[in-house]
């Protein structure tokens, strides 16, 4: 199936949109191929301001409506107590609110941006949004994540070079408990370090200390500018440290 038979059979549905590369690419795809589509995008305490700021932008540029939903994922226990389930546990709760906005708006099908590329049996999430009959076009039609940032490329979206990126709590180790003001430190740690040049890097607690990674291309920035990681971290944390083992992983 393609994107476009997909969407002459679901001609009005709503999409769960994050911001990134493969929500942005699955909403102007429904909006080419003429589909009456809403974005709701959740914005909760796992969730940094940027996205919040490329969701709205990306809605205005493929002229799709978008409502900003609000809700304290850390009231639901599971999700803030960061178990092995955790993502499940967050899933389940963002995507139900999802729904209930979606259905009081009238559309039908609630719509991710799961692609080819993702392993479901990497993604505990996953499962959550089987139970909830949340549909994923891209992997329906065999789009991977390399074809999603070509044709996002091809069809102009600023998102088709994001880089990958996963919420704040997967900062946090599995099995501490999650507290807002941790993720508000490594929240304002990571705007700082992308001022500072830097892309697709993490900064991760470590017994409530910031550990660094970054790609094996950005060490010698990173030591370069050591002097202005520092003076930006230190307030924060009360260590930085550096991971020798370079980011590759996408969580």
């Amino acid at each position: 199936m393609t994107l476009e038979g997909f969407f002459a059979r679901a001609p009005r549905a709503a999409v769960a949109f994050s911001g990134g590369v493969d929500s942005a690419f699955l909403l102007w795809a429904a909006k080419r191929y003429g589909c009456d589509v809403r974005a709701y995008y959740v914005k909760t305490a796992f969730q940094p301001q940027f996205e919040l700021e490329d969701a709205l932008r990306l809605a205005r540029e493929v002229d799709a409506p978008m409502t900003v939903l609000e809700t304290d994922i850390l009231s639901v226990p599971e999700a803030a107590a960061n178990g092995p389930r955790r993502c499940y546990f967050c899933k389940r709760a963002l995507f139900s609110q999802l729904w209930e906005a979606a259905r009081r708006d009238g559309y039908p099908l609630l719509l991710d941006g799961t692609n080819a590329s993702d392993d479901a049996g990497d993604r505990p999430g996953m499962q959550a949004l089987r139970e909830l009959e949340v549909r994923s076009p891209l992997q329906e039609c065999g789009i991977t994540k390399a074809e999603v940032r070509r044709l996002s490329r091809e069809a102009g979206l600023f998102t088709w070079d994001k880089p990958a990126y996963a919420c704040l709590a997967t900062r946090v180790p599995t099995g501490t408990p999650i507290r807002r003001e941790d993720l508000e430190k490594v929240e304002r740690g990571e705007a700082a370090l992308s001022a500072l040049g830097f892309s697709d890097f993490r900064v991760r607690l470590l017994d409530g200390c910031a550990r660094l990674q970054v790609t094996v291309e950005q060490l010698p920035l990173l030591l370069e500018r050591r002097e202005a990681v520092l003076a930006a971290l230190e307030p924060l944390f009360p260590a930085v440290l550096l991971d020798l083992a370079a980011r590759q992983a996408s969580d």
